[in-house]
C-alpha cells in the first residue's frame, strides 16, 4: 500500500464531504440525509427498477429498502411490483416527488456554483478540468474485473458486442462461422476461462482464455464498449487473463489479431507481446504475438 497516495486521497476525501454538505443530517437543507436525495435524483423522471438503484448506489438490499420506505412515508416515490414479474420492482417519483427533485436540483446548482464563485476565470477552469479528470479516473476505479460463467446473457452480450464491431472494422467484414472458434465449452474452466468488466453490474468489457495443457494458452475475445476506452480498461483485462493464465499453468499466451485493431496491436506491443511468424490459418488475422509469462 502506497502510504503518501492513501493519505492524500483521505485529505481529498474530508475536503469534498465537507464541501458538499455531506457531513449535515439535512443534505442541501431538506431535512433528509444525503442518500435519500441521491435516490430520488437516479430515479428520474422516468422510474428505476430498484435492483438496478442498488447497483449504481452500491447499497446492499436491506439498506435500499430503508431508503425507499423513508421516501414513500414522505409520498415522495411510489414502489411498485412488475405485473410480468413478481421479483421486480420498481420506483417512480410522485407528483411530490418530482417537486422535490427540482428543489434538489436547483440547491446543488448553488453548491458548485459555491465551488467556483470565489476563483479567478482560470482557477475555475483549472478546477472543472481537474474534476472531470478525477471524475474519469474514480469511474475507472468503480470497475470490476472477474471470471464468469461464458454463457450467461451478459457474457453472450459482450460477444455479440465484440462481434459486431469486427463487423465493422474488418476490411472484408466478419463472419463467425468462419473464424477459429471459441465456443462457450472451450471457455469454461479447466478448459478456459471467460471474464467480464463491469461498472455498477453493467458489462463494459471481456476477454477470454483457452487452455492448452504444456502449451501457450490463447487469449481470445479482447474487447472494451466504446464508453469504456480511455480509462487503461483493456490494459487491465489483459493483465488479468495473464494472471489468470499463469495460475492454470501456462508459460506463454499467445494471440493473433486483424491489422484494422491498431489499439490493440498498439496495446499488445507496448505489454511486451513481440510478433512471431503465424501459428495457426486464422483467416481474419494478419499480426500473430506471443509473451512470455513471469
Amino acid at each position: 500500500m502506497d502510504g503518501p497516495a492513501v493519505s492524500a486521497v483521505r485529505a481529498f476525501n474530508r475536503t469534498v464531504a465537507e464541501r458538499i454538505g455531506a457531513l449535515n443530517d439535512g443534505f442541501l437543507g431538506r431535512g433528509r440525509p444525503m442518500v435519500e436525495s441521491r435516490t430520488l435524483w437516479e430515479i428520474g423522471l422516468e422510474g428505476a427498477e430498484v435492483r438496478e438503484l442498488r447497483a449504481r448506489l452500491g447499497l446492499d438490499s436491506g439498506y435500499m429498502s430503508r431508503v425507499l420506505r423513508a421516501l414513500e412515508r414522505e409520498r415522495l416515490i411510489k414502489v411498485e411490483t412488475s405485473p410480468d414479474d413478481g421479483r421486480v420492482r420498481f420506483a417512480r417519483l410522485t407528483r411530490t416527488g418530482r417537486a422535490e427533485r427540482a428543489v434538489l436540483d436547483q440547491r446543488a446548482d448553488r453548491v458548485a456554483w459555491g465551488f467556483l464563485e470565489p476563483l479567478t476565470d482560470q482557477q475555475r477552469a483549472t478546477l472543472v478540468a481537474a474534476m472531470a479528470e478525477v471524475g474519469r479516473l474514480l469511474r475507472a476505479s468503480l470497475i470490476t474485473i472477474a471470471v464468469e460463467d461464458p454463457t450467461t446473457t451478459d457474457a453472450r452480450w459482450c460477444i455479440g458486442q465484440y462481434f459486431a464491431e469486427l463487423v465493422v472494422r474488418f476490411e472484408a467484414g466478419f463472419d463467425p462461422s468462419n473464424t477459429i472458434p471459441a465456443d462457450a465449452h472451450d471457455l469454461m474452466p479447466p478448459r478456459g476461462a471467460f471474464l467480464i468488466a463491469r461498472l455498477h453490474d453493467r458489462p463494459l468489457g471481456c476477454g477470454a482464455l483457452k487452455f492448452h495443457p504444456g502449451a501457450p494458452a490463447e487469449l481470445k475475445r479482447m474487447w472494451v464498449d466504446p464508453e469504456a476506452r480511455g480509462l487503461g480498461l483493456g490494459r487491465r483485462l489483459l493483465g488479468e487473463l495473464e494472471r489468470q493464465a499463469g495460475r492454470a499453468g501456462a508459460r506463454v499466451v499467445r494471440l493473433e489479431t486483424n491489422r484494422a485493431l491498431v489499439e490493440a496491436i498498439r496495446l499488445y506491443r507496448s505489454s511486451g507481446y513481440r510478433e512471431v511468424p503465424a501459428f495457426n490459418d486464422e483467416p481474419y488475422a494478419h499480426h500473430w504475438f506471443e509473451k512470455e509469462l513471469a
